[in-house]
């Protein structure tokens, strides 16, 4: 059955972009030039609200967060601010900020937990409720420290970053549901920045800590936002991610192989914008350059069990169903009200099964001539493998490299494939 597998090669995307090679300076200097000292003083309480996303360097710049405010006088401790994420549990909460090296003896900080929420208004206008974390709001300050990104969900002129970390973060599994709720009556981007704006206006956010990446997944950038500054300069620093996020190297793909998906590389397990498809409520939608069939092989340990985003796959392999935990995918899927994140596709027993129904439902009579590609996950798309369908367009850019000689994909005794990343 091999001969209908097409041969694959390594390929390299060569970036021109912004590397830190030391995030820890980066962000206090980020903290300096603010300057935080203008917001916060001597024995004030401060929260740090941290996110639940596989950002890299994510806990040495909280950490340094942490420090540049004790060095003030401040008082910081950590909160989770991750809406409805860990299973919406406090104690699920708390140990998403410990798999990323986020814990008390880390930090140097007490973490405190809770998904209880304190209502900061009732929004007439849009008809819901602005709720934050209950021990946020008894700081004497906010601070919220987050990666800013395009959003796998809508696109505005704020989406992944610091107001939504203030507007749905700090909100909890409530304030998550509320927002997801709006944005079926109305568009994301409206609801957020409405949100967004209300808690800024309510609370006692002081400033945001914005995390800019690179295509490689490294740090490519660390920037200090006061609260007053932050609808105006985030829309910037989108536009500045946006340029700079992880993308496949070719707009024709017909099978995507993904080693792994979860909600701590993604907020929708796979980001949507690199497998290029859209989940809209019950429906699936292909973007421009939409993959045709993709394939995820399994669910990555730090998401716990939560595999939102298996809907977006065509096909899976059992482990990925075996690692899933119902509840947390399902409490996901219901705050954010997209029921197609959780649907489970066609699951095969083995690797070599579910490649061998990929490609017999991808329409090309030699499916050894399929355009395809595999990756580890969404997260970063700078090294992976190609079959050889790609390898005269490859030669011809400089922006790619192939990487050694064209290869059979190889199986181990149980039909599996052998490691690739």
């Amino acid at each position: 059955m091999s001969e209908q597998f097409p041969r694959f090669f390594r390929l390299q995307q060569l970036f021109d972009a912004p590397s830190l090679a030391d995030p820890v300076a980066a962000t206090r200097a980020a903290m300096a030039a603010l300057p935080a000292s203008k917001f916060v003083k001597g024995g004030m309480t401060v929260a740090v609200g941290a996110g639940s996303r596989g950002i890299t360097n994510h806990d040495v710049i909280v950490r340094a967060v942490c420090e540049e405010l004790k060095r003030l006088g401040a008082k910081p401790f950590i909160v989770p601010a991750m809406g409805s994420h860990g299973g919406a549990t406090a104690e699920g909460q708390r140990d998403v900020l410990a798999r990323y090296g986020i814990t008390e003896a880390a930090m140097g900080v007490p973490i405190q937990s809770s998904m209880e929420v304190v209502e900061l208004e009732r929004d007439p206008e849009l008809g819901f409720i602005v709720y934050q974390d209950k021990n946020a709001a008894g700081a004497d300050a906010v601070v919220v420290v987050n990666r800013i990104k395009p959003h796998t969900d809508f696109h505005g002129p704020v989406e992944s970053g610091l107001m939504k970390m203030c507007a749905i973060g700090l909100g909890k599994q409530k304030g998550a549901h509320q927002f997801h709720q709006a944005s079926a009556r109305m568009r994301h981007d409206r609801v957020l920045l409405a949100a967004g704006r209300e808690v800024l206006k309510l609370s006692k956010v002081a400033f945001g800590v914005g995390i800019i990446e690179n295509p490689a997944h490294g740090t490519a950038r660390v920037v200090a936002v006061s609260a007053a500054e932050l609808e105006r300069e985030e829309p910037k620093l989108l536009d500045e991610a946006r340029q700079l996020m992880p993308r496949l190297p070719f707009d024709e793909v017909d099978l995507l192989i993904v080693d792994e998906i979860g909600k701590n590389l993604s907020g929708t397990g796979l980001d949507t914008n690199v497998i290029r498809r859209e989940p809209e409520g019950s429906f699936l939608k292909p973007g421009p350059n939409a993959v045709r069939r993709v394939y995820a092989r399994s669910l990555h340990p730090d998401s716990y069990g939560n595999a939102t985003g298996v809907g977006l796959a065509d096909f899976i392999h059992d482990r990925l169903l075996r690692a899933m935990d119902e509840k947390a995918t399902w409490v996901n899927a219901i705050t954010a009200l997209t029921p197609v994140n959780a649907r489970v596709p066609i699951h095969l027993p083995t690797d070599r099964e579910a490649l061998e129904v990929a490609l017999a439902t991808s329409g090309l009579p030699d499916t050894r001539r399929v355009k395809a590609l595999w990756i580890k996950n969404t997260v970063s798309c700078e090294a992976l493998l190609a079959s050889e369908a790609y390898l005269e367009e490859t030669r011809r850019r400089a922006d790619l490299r192939a990487v050694g000689e064209l290869q059979p994909l190889a199986f181990d005794a149980n039909g599996d494939l052998v490691a690739a990343f």
